[in-house]
């Protein structure tokens, strides 16, 4: 593992994982020593919300340059061990209903891809599942029985059996497929194609289908949207959001109603999937965060360093803000009230808040920060760092406010973070 910690840190940003000095320190040998320690020993849960008897939560990251998924103990906030998986990692997700993480190893130079199955229970690896070449990111189904991958070097997308672990199917798809986004009422896959600058729209078989029934089965195609990349379906499953990140547009599409149900039966034309509009935002539009309440989209533009606001109901751009620089990945908490930010290049964590309309906070981070991920009970914001190899841990709550807890090591370019919480016994 290689381990590239930025250039500079606070010894005090660290609280209980460090003495309370205040000096500014430069990276030298005792600050890696530092940092390896924290990694075997953890950090003090002082102040933090209390954890029942045989809780455990982990955070599973993706490495891409090590070919390996660092997991991260996040109830004694240390590094717990590190797993060997398939070449060049990418996506990784958590099984909503099974003590399951998947990770994708994209695999370049193979002609065939896969999917490492991690059992989040013991933290090993149980199983690969082969799809087809270059996958890039994982879907899992609400009921946590499928999952799809798209395959950026095939043009399809795999249909995986959770149970069975293995691929039971494939549809093609447009050019580059990157993104996998499932609906959550189950009946909808959406696809992002960046190589076709367009969007596959697929039915999913609400049942056990018989072998002779497709698994998935292709419902539209929507065309430019240049460098379509991420995706956002909304909680009652009527529209999807996609980023055209070779230019300056989000684009919103009217997904199919169920047959039968009331807007179908209000409106026939609910029946059809449709273009709604595109939506002028900043450049480079790369991630799109939703509201867990559904009615905002918060856009990372990561070419002109700002966020661009767009109201879900009316499909408007409630307007653009600036942000430190090169805003990538980005979450909202629970209570809809906060946006936090990660400044890939500004090394930090911006905080935005959502009701008030203005940044409230920048908190530092390790080199270029993309990915970032929540712990369970929100207590803790974990950003990885792809250039310094590791992971910034941020608590987000505390009597000084929010600020960097610790920072623990992960891989070489990790890009990818997935949480998953268990119970012994479950």
């Amino acid at each position: 593992m290689s381990l590239q910690p930025p250039t500079s840190f606070s010894a005090a940003s660290l609280g209980p994982c460090n003495s309370s000095r205040t000096r500014k320190y430069t990276f030298v040998a005792a600050s890696f020593a530092a940092v390896a320690l924290l990694a075997v020993t953890g950090c003090s849960r002082h102040g933090f919300p209390a954890v029942p008897d045989g809780y455990r939560e982990f955070a599973y990251i993706t490495n891409g340059g090590s070919n390996t998924v660092s997991v991260l103990d996040l109830v004694y906030l240390r590094q717990d061990r590190t797993l060997q998986v398939g070449q060049d990692p990418s996506g990784i997700a958590a099984n909503p209903r099974r003590n399951e993480v998947y990770a994708v190893n994209t695999q370049p130079a193979s002609p065939r891809g896969s999917v490492s199955v991690i059992d989040a229970a013991e933290n090993r690896v149980v199983a690969t599942i082969p799809v087809r070449h270059q996958p890039y990111s994982i879907a899992v189904s609400p009921d946590g029985a499928r999952a799809y991958v798209p395959n950026s070097g095939s043009n399809s997308v795999s249909v995986l059996d959770l149970d069975r672990r293995r691929e039971i199917a494939t549809a093609a798809t447009g050019d580059q497929p990157g993104v996998a986004r499932v609906a959550p009422d189950g009946r909808t896959l959406v696809i992002t194609n960046r190589g076709s600058n367009s969007v596959s729209v697929f039915s999913i078989a609400q049942s056990k289908s018989p072998e002779d029934t497709p698994a998935i089965r292709l419902r539209a195609t929507f065309s430019g949207c240049p460098g379509a990349t991420d995706a956002a379906i909304l909680p009652d499953s009527s529209k999807v959001f996609v980023a055209c990140s070779a230019g300056h547009q989000v684009m919103a599409i009217q997904l199919a109603a169920a047959p039968g149900s009331w807007p179908a039966k209000q409106d026939p034309s609910m029946l059809t999937d449709h273009l709604l509009t595109l939506l002028d935002v900043g450049q480079t539009p790369i991630h799109l965060a939703l509201k867990p309440d559904g009615g905002e989209i918060f856009v990372s533009n990561f070419g002109s360093d700002s966020i661009s606001e767009i109201d879900t109901w009316n499909n408007q751009v409630g307007g653009t803000y600036s942000i430190v620089s090169k805003p990538s990945g980005s979450v909202i908490s629970s209570d809809n009230s906060t946006l936090w930010i990660s400044n890939f290049g500004a090394d930090s964590i911006t905080l935005y808040s959502i009701d008030d309309g203005h940044v409230v906070n920048s908190i530092h981070t390790g080199s270029a920060p993309d990915a970032v991920a929540f712990s369970a009970d929100q207590y803790l914001l974990l950003a990885a760092d792809a250039r310094s190899g590791d992971v910034a841990v941020i608590r987000t709550q505390g009597k000084d406010g929010p600020g960097l807890f610790t920072i623990l090591p992960s891989g070489k370019s990790p890009n990818a973070i997935a949480v998953k919480a268990i119970k012994r016994g479950q």
